[in-house]
C-alpha cells in the first residue's frame, strides 16, 4: 500500500514535530516535508506535490487561508485540511470557499483525526459534528436569499443537481451513493464534473454557489 504523502504547515516547530510522529507512526501516512508559513508551503507543494496538506490557519506573513487558494489553483488534486486552535466561523467559511477538504481544531484526538483524515482523502468533508452544523445554518440563511431572489442557471444536468442537492443537505459521498444506488466513483466523478462547470474547488463553495444563484431548492428550515 502506497502511504498518503503528507506536508505538515505550521508555524511551530513542536507542534509539527509531534503531528509527524503520530502520522509516521501509521503505514498509511508519510510525512514528506514540513513549512513554517504559507508561502514556504507554497513552494514546497510545487516541487513535492503532496497528497495532503495539513495546514494550520493563522500563520506570520501569508497565512493558511491564503496558502490554501493559491495551492488549490496550482494543485487541485491535493487535499488541504485545516487546522486551528480555535472555532471561528469566518475562517471556516473562507476556508471551504478556499478549497479546504476540512477543517479540524487542534485540541482533537489522535485517533479522530486520523481518521477523518483518511475520510478526506476518499473525498469526505473532515469537519467535526458542531462545525458541520453551523456549515447547515449558513445553508439555510443563503438558502432564505436564494428563495427571495431566485437566479435560475441550467449548467447542471438533473444528476448533478440531485447530488449537489444532498451535499447541502451534509451527506457524505457514500451516503449519496446509497440514497441515489450508484457507486462512489460515479459521484466523484459528477462532483468532479460539477466543480468544472461552476469554477469551484471545493464542494461545499459549490453547494453554497448553488443555493445563491437558486440551482437547487431551498433547504427546509427546522425552526419552521
Amino acid at each position: 500500500m502506497t502511504p498518503i504523502r503528507v506536508l505538515l504547515v505550521d508555524d511551530h516547530q513542536l507542534f509539527r514535530e509531534g503531528l509527524a510522529n503520530i502520522l509516521n507512526n501509521q503505514p498509511d501516512f508519510q510525512v514528506i516535508a514540513e513549512a513554517g508559513d504559507g508561502l514556504e508551503a507554497q513552494i514546497k507543494a510545487r516541487k513535492l506535490k503532496p497528497d495532503l496538506i495539513l495546514m494550520d490557519v493563522i500563520m506570520p506573513g501569508c497565512n493558511g487561508l491564503e496558502a490554501t487558494q493559491r495551492i488549490k489553483q496550482e494543485l487541485p488534486q491535493t487535499t488541504i485540511v485545516m487546522l486551528t486552535v480555535r472555532e471561528d466561523d469566518d475562517n471556516l467559511f473562507q476556508a471551504i470557499r478556499n478549497g479546504a477538504q476540512g477543517y479540524l481544531l487542534k485540541s482533537i484526538r489522535s485517533k479522530d483525526m486520523l481518521e477523518m483524515l483518511r475520510a478526506a482523502m476518499q473525498g469526505e468533508a473532515a469537519i467535526t459534528p458542531a462545525m458541520g452544523s453551523r456549515m447547515l445554518e449558513e445553508f439555510r440563511r443563503i438558502s432564505r436569499l436564494a428563495s427571495q431572489e431566485p437566479q435560475k442557471v441550467e449548467t447542471l444536468t438533473r444528476r448533478e443537481l440531485e447530488i449537489l442537492s444532498l451535499v447541502t443537505a451534509g451527506d457524505t459521498n457514500h451516503e449519496i451513493a446509497a440514497k441515489l444506488q450508484i457507486s462512489i466513483h460515479t459521484v466523484k466523478t459528477h462532483m468532479r464534473k460539477i466543480l468544472a462547470k461552476l469554477h469551484k474547488e471545493g464542494r461545499y463553495e459549490a453547494a453554497l454557489f448553488a443555493l445563491r444563484e437558486g440551482l437547487i431548492p431551498p433547504l427546509e428550515d427546522d425552526n419552521k
